[in-house]
Parts: C-alpha cells; structure tokens; sequence
C-alpha cells in the first residue's frame, strides 16, 4: 500500500511550479499503478496552451472558475467546482484561470514527475523527458 498526503508532496520534488501554474504529482510512473494523479493549481487570471500529444488527461475542477478553449473548433466550455473535462482526443486547447482553481488530474500514460509543457503545449515521451 502506498500512502501520501498533499502536504508531504507538496514539500517535496513532487511540486513542479510554473508561471502559470504549479502542480503537486502525488502518484507516477514509478508507482506502477499504470496512470498519474496530480494536483494542480490553476493561477488567478492565466492561460495556458496545452496540447498533450502523447497522453491522455482527465480533469476535475475542485475549486475556483475558468474555462477551457478547444482549438480545433473554438469551442469554450466553463470550469468550476464539480466539472469533469476529459481530454480523450489529444486536443490542443487552452486552459484560462479567472481565479485560482485547484484541479485534481490523472494521466495516462503516467508522468515520471519532472514534465512541464515544451512550446507546443506537450508534456514529452519519457524517453525524451529530462530527469
């Protein structure tokens, strides 16, 4: 059994932080449970351009509002605490935080840790991750 608490993670090499972003991976690849679950917080009025090639993400919006913008066909879709969106189609979108939402994330294939979004919004293979 494998037992962690956001507190410990957060304190950790778990916490990756970003401009627009931090998030707190509290199961990965290393794991063996097959996907990733993270934490994320979403900064008050960001956006983010996300275009996950190779993997699949589902994410849930525990608290704060914003949206989410799919690129292929400018659809936009509001976040706020209880949305569920399911990136199932690798779509390219950007993500905007009105204000600071905490998001609860799974991966598929799972994340090593160390990702973050190179310029076209992908998070790389782990054969190309840096360690």
């Amino acid at each position: 059994m494998i037992v962690r608490t956001l507190a410990d993670c957060e304190q950790s090499e778990r916490k990756i932080v970003t401009q627009t972003w931090d998030s707190t991976r509290m199961l990965l690849k290393d794991d063996n449970m097959g996907f990733s679950f993270h934490i994320t917080t979403i900064y008050a009025d960001s956006e983010t351009h996300i275009h996950y090639q190779n993997h699949l993400e589902s994410v849930y919006c525990i608290s704060g509002e914003g949206e989410i913008e799919t690129l292929a066909d400018g659809k936009v879709y509001p976040i706020s605490p209880g949305t569920l969106y399911i990136l199932d189609r690798h779509d390219e979108h950007l993500l905007r935080g009105f204000s600071e939402m905490k998001m609860a994330c799974v991966f598929n294939p799972p994340l090593n840790g160390k990702e973050v979004h190179n310029e076209d919004g992908v998070y790389p293979l782990e054969a190309e991750a840096i360690a």
